[in-house]
């Protein structure tokens, strides 16, 4: 259960969502969301790594 909600309100839940947006719209937010999770997820495993576009300590701003 879900914030108590069980499998059955889930399924109508589901259910009234796809009726609104259609399959094809939810495909194309999911792919979104999970193309979006996967570049949050690089930018914060690159936290850690030296940048290779960042400026070394003797550099100046022309």
């Amino acid at each position: 259960m879900i914030g108590g909600l069980g499998w059955g309100e889930l399924l109508i839940i589901l259910i009234i969502v796809i009726a609104i947006f259609g399959a094809g719209k939810l495909a194309g937010l999911g792919g979104a969301l999970g193309s979006s999770i996967r570049e949050f997820r690089k930018a914060v495993k690159g936290d850690d790594e030296p940048r290779s576009d960042a400026k070394t300590e003797g550099e100046t701003k022309a």
